[in-house]
Formats: C-alpha cells, sequence, structure tokens
C-alpha cells in the first residue's frame, strides 16, 4: 500500500485531496496522484473500494469522508515516484509495516481502521 505524509506532520496516509467543484472521487484522485506525486492514471482503470469515514488525521475536530479506489500495479508503468506539493515522504507498506506505524501513532484514522484490511484482498 503506498503510504505518504504531509510536510509537518506524523501521520502517513493515502494520497488524495479535497474535491474541486463538478470533480468525482476519481477524477479528484486522479488529479491528486499527478500533483502530488507526479503519477498519471487513467480514470478508466480504478477500481472503487468503497467510501469510508474518519476522524481526520491533520485536523482536529473534522472528519474525512472518502472515496477510495485501488489502483492497478499496471497502471504505475514503471511512473517515477516523485514526492511534490505538500508532501514530504512516501512508503510502501506490508501488514507488518502498517502495524508497526499504527502501534506508534503515526498511521492515519482512515487507513488504520478502514483500509489496512485491503492489503489481504
Amino acid at each position: 500500500m503506498l503510504l505518504v505524509r504531509k510536510r509537518g506532520t506524523e501521520a502517513f496516509m493515502q494520497p488524495g485531496g479535497k474535491l474541486e467543484p463538478g470533480e468525482s472521487g476519481a477524477e479528484c484522485l486522479v488529479r491528486e496522484l499527478e500533483e502530488e506525486l507526479g503519477l498519471r492514471i487513467p480514470v478508466a482503470v480504478l477500481a472503487p473500494l468503497g467510501r469510508f469515514g474518519a476522524p481526520a488525521a491533520n485536523e482536529p475536530d473534522h472528519v474525512v469522508d472518502c472515496d477510495v479506489y485501488r489502483v492497478p500495479a499496471a497502471a504505475l508503468d514503471g511512473q517515477p515516484l516523485a514526492v511534490q506539493a505538500e508532501l514530504e515522504e512516501l512508503r510502501w507498506s506490508d501488514g507488518a509495516d502498517l502495524a508497526a506505524l499504527a502501534a506508534a501513532g503515526r498511521l492515519a484514522p482512515l487507513t488504520r481502521d478502514h483500509l489496512a484490511q485491503f492489503l489481504a484482498g
């Protein structure tokens, strides 16, 4: 699972962001992947995993409401990942790494409570 950390924060989470007016969740993810990581992913390859809510990791007293998608590895097609925009770090994580980040309090609630399960699937 690809995780990112925003500059000046401690919690790792999925890449993504807030919807622009008139934008679907899938369109938002495609735009954010390009802005944050330099990836060009076609909307058509995204596989919806569901819609989830959780406390926001970096905004106290806020809740995130997210449409979540799986991006097939083939869609990356050898594209280099580059930390851009407000990001400071990225990392590929397996189940053990996710557990370690969660134990250290460094995993966003959405990832910890809803998305880690998809590593097994």
